[in-house]
């Protein structure tokens, strides 16, 4: 009978990754990473999405950029830090185990650029931008594109 539960279990979770996995590619989370801003419901199921598993630094980088925002949508201000702090941790993570990525740059620079400047995190917005734009012409994402076209 355990058994029998488990095996309906594994499957059940099978099912729910690679149907998560299927709508969590980079062109939907790009599209997706404004509208989280304004969009409680849609910053939760990003953050859901993503954190059943990161399969990239890149996806890391949003993870806790969504999770960042969703800091945003939270009232109680001790869970507000908690939630913005785990988000900064994976975004500085992000960078520095891909530090030449320029998608996890200008997703870190719309956070510090756009953060409350009382939590300090502002400290790398020159340094990203001065990446950013030496590296800008490699991006093919219209979504990064339009992203960083409202940062710059």
């Amino acid at each position: 009978m355990i058994l029998k539960k488990a095996i309906i279990l594994a499957i059940f979770s099978l099912v729910g990754i690679a149907c998560y996995g299927q709508s969590m590619d980079l062109e939907n989370i790009r599209a997706n990473y404004k509208n989280a801003v304004s969009d409680k419901k849609l910053c939760l199921t990003m953050i859901k999405g993503l954190g059943t598993g990161t399969e990239s630094s890149v996806h890391l980088s949003y993870l806790g950029a969504f999770q960042m925002i969703w800091a945003k949508h939270i009232i109680n201000p001790i869970s507000k830090l908690k939630t913005f702090n785990t988000g900064k941790k994976k975004i500085e993570h992000a960078v520095m185990v891909a530090p030449n990525n320029l998608e996890i740059r200008i997703l870190r620079l719309s956070i510090q650029k756009n953060g409350p400047a009382f939590l300090g995190y502002n400290k790398n917005i020159e340094e990203d931008q001065k990446f950013i734009q030496a590296n800008n012409k490699s991006i093919t994402s219209m979504h990064l594109r339009n992203m960083l076209k409202d940062l710059i």
